[in-house]
């Protein structure tokens, strides 16, 4: 026990590199005797002649070993991470050496054909081989003892690599490479028939199909490593899936172009997460249409502090406007968006705080930045919540909304780009409801003024503020369970980045009077959603993580529409963005009304002014029905007239 302790501090000590040229000028010596005995026939005399010659020639091999190692500087290396470039360094190193031995030898025998400096060819290539063999094995067998006696005791993990490919061999040389990591690789995965049972590095490849649960926790594996280059999410969602039942985690190696300086760092190996498997194409950020558009203008961005408008913010940063303008009455919030894109901003970029429901303060800030493209994504969106507060519902998104388009007609903006939600068709709630609202007055005006204005719809972006992803998180950490309102419930998804990019290429474009439309692919079962958290969380359901049935909350759907009866879609030229021929009213009567609905006043009985609230937006929706809700009973009275 006292042996290894010390071998492991020794080990741990960096050798000096002075010590590592002595040690191979001693063990060239050591192989040229060696050499020299063979060629002998081992017949070598203590008094004899040959020990003489021996004892001549030793001086001028440690010489020429002196220059052929400073040359070649193959005593630089550090020992204990020796590599394939190390190896090279020695051979060369040896070859020099020989060489030289070699040309010496010649240019003597020239000379003096019986001098005794001349070492035979024979000797010259036994220590030759002898030499390089023992440098190299000495190397090697220092760095194994470090890595078992030093490297061995970090591992607190142990991993497969699923692929074992080229990526899957740079993966695992990272790993144990790397003196931070805590990952020990047990095995590879590969599908190909041709690689399971072989090794690489010493470290055999299995056949996925016999890896099971079972398999995994006699061998106490950790995680799982999936480093496959280019793999497609169905291909990802499969892996994930045949993982469902055993208790690792599931990491991901990103793709090449991610890697630091070319290389990969162990630290970019991060668990996969529920957005790698949506089965998206990635995000080309600069879009030389979007570029032209923003070129040289004054852009402004509402709700700039939020999911989705602090992502519009982001991507903008990387276009050439003149001057970006981000408004949100959130301050921290606000904050943290401007410390996060120091380094992101191209231009000229303006924090502002201001309310969109503030009239003189949304006027000021027209006034002075006179921005010519807006993008407006103030809103409040979370469903429970605006069905207890339709009053803010109100205030914020059609109010809102109404005091920023105004202003943007009034000061002639060129664009005006609204951010809207699924949640508009067909509302069920209040929150959507008043979304449609906001929707319904921005095309109004579209036919009555200059600017054009634009209507952008699609359904949940994953890891958005308040959304399920985050919420389930947080539950796991917890202990669970996870809840989910009905077993049925799905949604349609897409990622932050994905909806912010579709948003930019609408408002391009949008001539006005638009409502666009994303192609949000499939709708997800949530439950099934929170299947795979839980299992991309190294748990199993049920038997660590349950699931909770807790009913539908008041206003939700179990499907969600992003059309609504009667509407249909136009293509356009990009794949994911369609036009929806919606029914909008124009009549002055409807802006009459909007007008009366924003000046609606806090009624002391607030049971009676949610209903009278919602009880106009009803008039101005009439496809507004309230489910699971309160306000069914307004629904009631009107079928009962």
């Amino acid at each position: 026990m006292l042996f290894r302790q010390q071998l492991k501090r020794s080990l741990r000590r960096e050798t000096p590199r002075w010590v590592v040229f002595c040690i191979d000028l001693y063990i060239t010596l050591n192989t040229f005797l060696l050499g020299f005995l063979i060629v002998t026939n081992f017949k070598l005399q203590i008094s004899g002649v040959d020990l003489k010659i021996a004892m001549i020639q030793s001086p001028q091999v440690l010489f020429f070993a002196f220059v052929a190692f400073v040359a070649t500087s193959s005593y630089k290396g550090i020992v204990r991470h020796t590599g394939f470039k190390d190896i090279l360094s020695v051979l060369r190193a040896n070859v020099l050496l020989a060489f030289m031995l070699g040309l010496f030898s010649w240019l003597v025998s020239k000379a003096s054909p019986e001098s005794v400096h001349i070492i035979n060819a024979p000797t010259v290539i036994i220590h030759f081989l002898l030499n390089t063999m023992a440098l190299i094995f000495l190397r090697i067998l220092y760095k194994n003892l470090y890595d078992y006696y030093v490297v061995g005791t970090r591992y607190t993990k142990r991993a497969m690599i699923y692929g074992a490919g080229d990526s899957g061999v740079i993966t695992y040389k990272a790993l144990k490479n790397d003196e931070r990591s805590r990952i020990s690789i047990f095995g590879y995965l590969d599908d190909k028939k041709s690689k399971t049972g072989k090794k690489i590095n010493g470290v055999t490849v299995y056949d996925p199909k016999k890896v099971d649960a079972r398999f995994l926790e006699k061998h106490h594996i950790n995680e799982i490593i999936i480093s496959i280059q280019n793999i497609r999410p169905s291909r990802l969602r499969e892996i994930v899936d045949s993982f469902t039942d055993s208790p690792v985690t599931l990491k991901i190696v990103p793709a090449v172009n991610k890697w630091l300086n070319g290389d990969l760092n162990p630290q970019q190996i991060k668990a996969v997460k529920i957005e790698d498997l949506l089965g998206r194409k990635p995000i080309k950020l600069d879009n030389p249409e979007i570029r032209e558009e923003i070129r040289d203008k004054v852009v402004l961005v509402t709700g700039a502090a939020g999911s989705i408008g602090s992502e519009i913010s982001r991507q903008l940063m990387g276009y050439p406007y003149k001057k970006l303008i981000l408004v949100d009455q959130a301050e921290s919030p606000l904050y943290d968006l401007q410390q996060t894109t120091q380094g992101l901003c191209k231009g000229e970029c303006e924090f502002v705080m201001g309310d969109v429901r503030d009239p003189n303060r949304v006027d000021t800030i027209f006034r002075i930045f006179r921005p010519q493209i807006v993008f407006h994504a103030a809103a409040y969106k979370h469903v429970p919540l605006m069905e207890d507060n339709p009053y803010e519902a109100v205030h914020t998104n059609v109010k809102g909304t109404k005091i920023v388009a105004d202003k943007a007609a009034e000061y002639e903006v060129e664009k005006f780009v609204m951010v809207s939600t699924d949640k508009a068709v067909n509302p069920t709630n209040v929150m959507g409801a008043t979304k449609r609202l906001a929707e319904l007055y921005v095309t109004y005006l579209n036919k009555r003024v200059n600017t054009n204005f634009i209507v952008t719809r699609f359904g949940n972006v994953l890891g958005s503020n308040g959304s399920v992803i985050p919420i389930f998180k947080r539950q796991i950490e917890e202990g669970g369970p996870l809840t989910v309102t009905h077993p049925d419930i799905t949604r349609f998804f897409m990622t932050i980045p994905e909806a912010c990019q579709l948003v930019l290429e609408a408002g391009v474009m949008g001539k006005g009077g638009e409502v666009f439309v994303f192609d949000m692919g499939e709708s997800v079962k949530i439950i099934d959603l929170a299947k795979k958290i839980i299992r991309l969380s190294g748990m199993r359901y049920p038997q660590d993580i349950d699931i909770k049935i807790t009913g539908l909350r008041p206003g939700e759907k179990i499907f969600e529409e992003l059309l609504a009866d009667g509407e249909s879609t136009m293509k356009t030229h990009h794949e994911k963005i369609m036009i929806a021929t919606v029914c909008n009213d124009d009549s002055d009567e409807f802006n009459e009304k909007i007008q009366e609905l924003i000046k609606e006043n806090h009624n002391p009985n607030q049971r009676e002014k949610n209903l009278l609230l919602v009880t106009k937006i009803k008039e101005l929706v009439p496809e507004y029905v309230s489910q699971n809700s309160i306000y069914t009973s307004i629904d009631e009275q009107k079928n009962n007239v």
